[in-house]
């Protein structure tokens, strides 16, 4: 992805407009295209009046009219035929201008900062790629493109109407300015209430996302009724939301109308009143009316343009909030790894970081260093700033004091995608994503052979899974790999992170799922891979690190201790109590 996708063309500062501009500006020349497909459209539509004119003319003198029936007959074929390719031109153009709002706000919500992602419903982000996004395509069609094709196809009708008489064009704005001062009343309104449903619509993903991400936790709880009806408060929202903007622009809609059926209606009476005073004749009445008759669909398009821009304008400012949020600095795409690349090395120098201003340090001024290859292991209680570390390594987030250097260079000083490429990293969870076991084992890895995906499978003790499976490694595992037990999708994490073949491998309490059985093996395979790689193991067991080349030992904060598990059994206190609850006080 380019950086020009990433620079958002969607600053909170512009106005929607210019947003909606910049989203249709690879498409304008379609939109031309459309547009004057329906100009031309329009142009038959406006001619019609005129030989029904002639045609009475000469139906009243007595001359013949085969030749304008003829004519007639090809002015309604083309407005059928033309209309229809040109609204096709636009509806695809319209779904263009979609893909391109759904590309670039895909592009920048993937590169978003962990920090915002977390502190942010997911439900909400979705809703804005989704129903928000939609949106403007209705804009696109009926806002720009239609708002103007119909504003030059209404001055077009009045200056035709003037051309037939005056008196009775007076007749008809006198009735079309009354409806525009109602209008201009109404459309702020429709504007607020196209805000707050949109907002609603945010409101009720985030719901859904909420209830269907803990799925079983809602079920086990009992707790599907108070989940209900937290949605269906949220659906509630955005129905009166809705209804209140449905309200306001059937007011503007049916303003418009009423407009054009006084104007119909009182043409029709001085109309006749001039027929009969003679001072025009009835083939002009009858083509004025034609006119005025022509003259609703403009108008009732200028005032759905109108109103379509009002939600359309509420939806773009969701998108632009989506694009203010800030994201990772831009970095070249990595390059795949280089067999046999050495080890990397862990810094970290007088550390200091906290998730929010608000909140307190999480570390506290974090100190250590470790060398390329082996083994190290964090450990200490919970909320010491284990998992921290490794997030920081990953540059999920940026300490505010110190520095985290990878191979001496800091962090920050990496390209993003380069750091990342040097890193394994196994989270808690161990999340498994929908789609296929191949798909989840190579997300990280798609250069990866079918040699080194079938050995990644033996080190994980993953071959007995894959043989039980229906489809082998092309099974689906279901969403968030519910198909999967707790200890598979951790195996498959691992699997997932080795095949990246690693200088770094960061592994979050990587065995908290497996049995005794597999934690062994794993606890085998982590020795071997540290011959050739750096690994940083964060453990709650501590069966899992006692063989570690050197264990960290966190408390609030703040590195405590470092050592072998034999030296700090009996050097340190806080340790050794962590050994003796877990009947580890002895070197194993």
């Amino acid at each position: 992805m380019d950086d020009a996708t990433l620079e958002a063309p969607v600053r909170p500062d512009v106005p929607p407009w210019r947003v909606m501009v910049s989203f249709i500006r690879p498409h304008v020349l379609a939109l031309v295209v459309g547009g004057l497909l329906s100009l031309v459209t329009a142009a038959t539509g406006l001619a019609l009046p005129l030989v029904v004119r002639e045609l009475i003319d000469d139906l009243t003198d007595g001359r013949p009219v085969a030749a304008l029936l003829a004519l007639m007959t090809v002015l309604v074929v083309a407005n059928a035929a033309i209309g229809a390719l040109g609204t096709y031109v636009l509806r695809r153009t319209a779904e263009s201008v979609v893909l391109t709002a759904r590309r670039g706000l895909v592009a920048r919500l993937l590169r978003l900062r962990l920090g915002v992602v977390e502190s942010t419903e997911p439900g909400d982000l979705m809703s804005r790629v989704t129903a928000d996004t939609t949106l403007l395509r209705e804009v696109t069609t009926n806002s720009l493109v239609g708002g103007a094709t119909s504003l030059i196809t209404l001055v077009a009708t009045v200056v035709m109407m003037a051309l037939l008489d005056l008196v009775l064009l007076g007749v008809t704005l006198g009735a079309l300015l009354a409806a525009g001062v109602v209008i201009g009343l109404v459309v702020p309104r429709i504007n607020r209430a196209a805000r707050r449903a949109q907002e609603s619509v945010g409101v009720i993903g985030a719901a859904l996302e909420r209830m269907f991400g803990a799925f079983r936790t809602v079920k086990a709880s009992g707790a599907e009724e108070h989940e209900q009806r937290r949605a269906v408060e949220a659906a509630s929202q955005a129905w009166q939301a809705s209804v209140r903007a449905a309200k306001w622009s059937a007011v503007a809609g049916n303003t418009a109308g009423l407009a054009a059926q006084v104007a119909f209606l009182a043409v029709l009476g001085t109309g006749g009143a001039r027929v009969a005073s003679g001072t025009i004749d009835i083939g002009t009445l009858i083509a004025f009316l034609l006119y005025v008759f022509y003259l609703m669909a403009p108008v009732n398009q200028l005032v759905a343009a109108i109103t379509q821009y009002q939600v359309g304008s509420a939806a773009v400012a969701r998108i632009q909030q989506a694009h203010a949020m800030p994201v990772e600095p831009p970095s070249p795409p990595a390059e795949p790894p280089t067999a046999g690349a050495a080890p990397a090395t862990v810094t970290f120098a007088d550390v200091r970081f906290q998730y929010r201003t608000e909140l307190p340090e999480v570390h506290r001024g974090v100190s250590f260093h470790v060398p390329a290859g082996g083994m190290t292991a964090f450990v200490g209680p919970s909320g010491a700033g284990k998992t921290t570390v490794l997030s920081l390594i990953e540059r999920f987030y940026e300490p505010s004091g110190g520095q985290v250097l990878v191979d001496g260079v800091d962090v920050r000083d990496w390209p993003v995608a380069g750091l990342r490429a040097t890193i394994g990293y196994v989270e808690q969870d161990a999340p498994v994503l929908s789609g296929s076991l191949r798909e989840n084992l190579l997300l990280g890895a798609q250069w990866a052979s079918e040699d080194e995906l079938v050995e990644v499978l033996r080190t994980a003790r993953l071959e007995r899974l894959v043989a039980g499976l229906p489809e082998g490694l092309d099974t689906q595992v279901g969403h968030r790999g519910t198909k999967l037990s707790g200890g598979e999708r951790q195996r498959v994490a691992i699997a997932r992170a080795l095949l990246r073949q690693p200088r770094l491998l960061l592994l979050d309490e990587a065995t908290s799922q497996l049995d005794a059985v597999n934690e062994a093996a794993l606890r085998d395979t982590v020795a071997d891979v540290a011959h050739t790689t750096t690994v940083l193991v964060v453990a709650h067991r501590l069966s899992t690190v006692t063989m570690a080349d050197r264990i960290i030992v966190m408390d609030a904060g703040e590195v405590r201790a470092i050592g072998t598990h034999a030296e700090l059994v009996s050097a340190d206190a806080l340790y050794a109590e962590l050994a003796a609850t877990q009947f580890l006080a002895a070197t194993p």
